[in-house]
């Protein structure tokens, strides 16, 4: 038969692919990571299925090298005196867990009650249930929760206030559905009529780092009911830490703001 004459196979084959992984390799080796308590060993292998939180020891890692996370567990005020409730370490920690597993709701918590290694990663027994978050802090002093997570919030962004910043000052309006406290019908421009909360919030702008937020019903939503929480905010800082300005839109020119500020020596 002459060359012209060959037969055309009907599915040509393609060209040879040059990377061939074979099943049982890693791309890289085993990577030794220190969590809280714990020494993970991390491989990583390209055929076997993902996982979303696959990653998050690594996290744990970034926790335990800060000691943030070890120090916020020791100062919390929650306690126990009965023998059957859970550790406050597991109960933070499922908060931590929940939160970076992207749950928004008490019962998303039984999605990751079989997690082991990312929960001793951040040095727990296990993953308690959904119950006893709703429960944790139910017969605990607010004031006293306020101040635990205001001091932990305020040694994460300290070390960044060494520079010169500028407080930013922003208040969104959160519609709410449903009945929860402070949900009144106030100034809301997407959802008029509907009940809301007033975040007021305290930036620190370019880093977008909320400094703290405070909830206010929905009829509160103008400029002057933050004041209270914004100075309570800074008056707390040293004067190396203030900000270089503070700065918000028009609802803030008031002389109110003006005379707090002339009355701290703050632009």
């Amino acid at each position: 038969m002459s060359p012209q004459n060959l037969p055309i196979p009907a599915h040509p084959q393609g060209e040879a692919n040059s990377l061939v992984i074979p099943r049982n390799d890693s791309l890289l080796p085993s990577i030794p990571v220190d969590t809280i308590e714990h020494r993970f060993h991390v491989e990583w292998d390209p055929s076997a299925p993902v996982t979303p939180l696959g990653q998050l020891v690594f996290f744990c890692q970034f926790l335990a090298a800060g000691g943030l996370y070890s120090d916020w567990i020791k100062v919390c005020p929650l306690r126990y005196t009965s023998p059957n409730a859970p550790i406050v370490q597991d109960v933070l920690g499922t908060w931590v867990l929940a939160t970076l597993s992207g749950a928004c709701r008490y019962s998303h918590v039984t999605a990751i009650r079989g997690e082991k290694v990312n929960s001793q990663g951040l040095g727990m027994q296990k993953v308690v249930s959904e119950d006893s978050l709703r429960r944790a802090f139910e017969d605990s002093e607010p004031a006293a929760l306020a101040q635990w997570q205001t001091d932990a919030l305020l040694r994460t962004y300290a070390p960044a206030l060494e520079q010169p910043w500028i407080a930013d000052l922003d208040v969104t309006v959160k519609p709410i559905y449903g009945h929860q406290e402070g949900a009144e019908v106030g100034y809301n421009p997407h959802k008029p009529g509907r009940p809301s909360h007033a975040y007021h919030t305290v930036f620190l702008r370019t880093l977008r780092v909320a400094l703290d937020v405070e909830v206010r019903s929905g009829k509160e939503h103008a400029a002057m009911h933050g004041l209270s929480n914004l100075w309570k905010v800074l008056d707390r800082l040293t004067p190396e830490q203030r900000p270089w300005l503070v700065c918000g839109d028009a609802g803030y020119g008031n002389e109110r703001m003006m005379a707090d500020c002339e009355a701290r020596k703050q632009k």
